[in-house]
């Protein structure tokens, strides 16, 4: 069998989608806008 293609890494997870990436770029600050706007309980990771 091969293996799961699927390696969870929390810290990667972080870096790559987390709250502080997103606010770096105009376009994930427009992110967490129209996510706010929706009203999403979770914003990022």
């Amino acid at each position: 069998m091969p293996k799961r293609t699927f390696q969870p890494n929390t810290r990667r997870a972080k870096k790559k989608h987390g709250f502080m990436k997103r606010m770096q770029t105009k376009d994930g600050q427009n992110v967490l806008k129209s996510r706010r706007a929706k009203g999403r309980k979770v914003l990022s990771k």
